[in-house]
């Protein structure tokens, strides 16, 4: 009764985590979960107060619009052009999600036909590769390394594979890797998909998630994007709004007419009451943003010094609150990753979930309380002394 599709897709990694991490639960383990990516802190006051405002007027329980309210695409298009320099037409070039993730597996049957050829990083986002097995596509990996900042090596590129790819994914700054991109990597990248007819989807989740005053950019401003690219966004991670479901994705106006006739198949928008307040998140001026993130690169200060007494080598990162960190010498990325689970009840993401070129990593993520986040780096020091016998 299920398809030969489905029953051949590996079980979702973190679902797979959760499931080991309710067995220790219930066997009384204290376990610290920095395997998953959502943030801990509150969706902020006055987003929740718009929120309820609007579930008061009852116009708002109707469908939305399928591509969604203008408002927010307004917004949307407002808040490019304030923080890149970037004009988007709100009717044409931009397009509402629920939430980026579903934005970005509806993209693949919008742009690819079965037995086309998917680029994706590598280590990267799993959802990118299990959307385009979904939609008939071949996966080839577009290797990243350390050694190279994680920037796309297409020079590494099979020509036959290359000559049959039809989309390219880019993920910057980078789940897992933290890796951030400058403006030459988004020129470089849409030069390379002019001149071999791709489509990229680059996947900026995490752009507002910064620290020491860098400031991601956005592929839009690279000349000649919207000609090739799309880029997907979301509020999840910026404003805490995960279970909200609410994003977009801009940049090209024939692949956002594609996806919108998808999804105009598949689902009537995200609810008004959501997208009013999400426009509202949108206009604001951030503050809120600025003083997450300073939370955030407080937790990662600590934890980088835990993994530094460990022995566990990580690099700073400039932006989302993910620390990749390479494992030590003698285990690999599973093997030590369930080590911590074991020996120390602390959740991690092995490297080889990412992609095979992520082995010998592990991601870990800032989104827990502060407290547990230095039970958690009291741990792993913990575990550190007792690998070296110091």
């Amino acid at each position: 009764m299920i398809s030969h599709r489905v029953r051949q897709l590996p079980p979702y990694l973190l679902s797979v985590l959760q499931e080991k991490k309710e067995r220790l639960l219930k066997q009384g383990v204290d376990v610290i979960d920095l395997g998953i990516g959502a943030p801990d802190l509150p969706t902020p006051g006055f987003i929740v107060d718009k929120l309820m405002e609007e579930l008061a007027e009852p116009q708002n329980f109707k469908y939305s619009p399928y591509k969604g309210l203008r408002e927010f695409r307004e917004a949307v298009a407002d808040f490019y052009e304030q923080e890149y320099g970037v004009k988007l037409d709100p009717d044409t070039e931009v397009l509402t999600l629920i939430g980026s993730k579903e934005g970005i597996a509806h993209l693949l049957p919008a742009v690819i036909d079965p037995g086309e050829v998917v680029l994706v990083p590598d280590p990267g986002y799993p959802v990118y590769r299990t959307a385009a097995y979904l939609a008939g596509g071949e996966c080839v990996s577009l290797p990243l390394d350390q050694a190279n900042s994680y920037r796309p090596q297409f020079s590494k590129l099979d020509k036959e594979k290359l000559n049959r790819a039809k989309l390219m994914f880019l993920n910057y700054p980078s789940n897992p890797t933290a890796a951030v991109a400058g403006l030459d990597v988004f020129r470089e990248a849409v030069a390379f998909a002019q001149a071999h007819q791709l489509a990229i989807a680059h996947d900026s989740a995490y752009a507002l998630v910064t620290f020491g005053g860098y400031q991601a950019p956005s592929i839009m401003q690279a000349e000649g994007a919207k000609e090739v690219a799309v880029e997907f966004g979301s509020l999840s991670k910026s404003f805490n709004m995960t279970g909200w479901r609410i994003g977009y994705v801009v940049g090209n106006r024939e692949i956002i007419q594609a996806l919108a006739v998808i999804k105009s198949n598949t689902d009537t928008s995200q609810f008004i009451p959501i997208q009013k307040a999400a426009a509202l998140a949108l206009r604001s001026d951030r503050t809120v943003v600025k003083e997450n993130n300073a939370i955030y690169e407080a937790r990662m200060e600590e934890m980088l010094s835990a993994l530094k007494e460990a022995g566990i080598q990580a690099a700073k990162p400039r932006a989302t609150f993910f620390i990749w960190a390479q494992v030590p010498e003698g285990f690999t990325s599973a093997e030590f990753a369930t080590r911590l689970l074991e020996e120390a009840g602390i959740v991690v993401m092995p490297g080889h979930a990412f992609g095979p070129r992520g082995e010998g990593f592990f991601r870990l993520s800032l989104s827990v309380p502060t407290e547990r986040l230095r039970e958690a780096a009291r741990r792993i020091r913990q575990l550190g002394k007792e690998h070296t016998g110091k």
